[in-house]
């Protein structure tokens, strides 16, 4: 019984709910005269787009970091990519050569040499983990460079999408509120504009 009453009142709220039709004319539409409309030709100028130009800005960072920055003309990222990169190349090559200091120690102890530079400060162990540590940092430093490079070629990338984005007047969107004498409402809308 319960379900019989469920299924009825479903039934009536759905036929409601298709029932209303719309109105003939919408009443945020309005006509203007075509005569009323000036077009000037400043507003109509359009920036070529060269599909090209995202490639050519990833080959170029890609070739040299930061010049794919420069041929985007933003300048000021061109300093940040050479840090960025500079900075990991820097940590690399200094745990490389520390990584080198322990393991020729280590070399010369299992030589039987007593002479390196670490014999009474630093045991066979802890030349071995000393080796693991900067051999990790290595790596480490080693996966932030390429990291900071793949960045660089994408961040030109994108940038020169972005830089022929279209925003001009030409296509907006816009929200609108209407009060509609007629009807006593108001109407709330979105405005669309795409002129070619």
């Amino acid at each position: 019984m319960l379900n019989k009453r469920f299924y009825i009142l479903l039934l009536c709220l759905s036929s409601a709910l298709f029932s209303f039709s719309q109105k003939d004319k919408d009443s945020t539409n309005i006509e203007l005269d075509k005569e009323l409309i000036l077009i000037d030709k400043e507003v109509l100028t359009r920036k070529e787009i060269d599909p090209l130009r995202p490639s050519k800005a990833a080959f170029y960072s890609a070739i040299l970091p930061g010049l794919g920055q420069a041929y985007n003309k933003k300048y000021w990222k061109i300093p940040l990519v050479w840090g960025g990169i500079g900075a990991g190349v820097y940590f690399y090559v200094r745990n490389d050569k520390q990584f080198d200091r322990y393991r020729d120690a280590y070399k010369r102890r299992l030589a039987g040499f007593k002479d390196d530079e670490f014999y009474n400060v630093v045991s066979d162990d802890g030349l071995i983990r000393a080796q693991e540590q900067f051999r990790r940092n290595k790596e480490v430093s080693l996966l932030v460079t390429i990291g900071l490079y793949a960045l660089n070629i994408i961040d030109a990338n994108v940038d020169a999408h972005l830089l022929q984005f279209n925003v001009d007047e030409n296509l907006s969107l816009r929200p609108h509120y209407q009060y509609n004498q007629m009807e006593n409402t108001s109407d709330l809308g979105v405005t669309v504009n795409f002129k070619f």
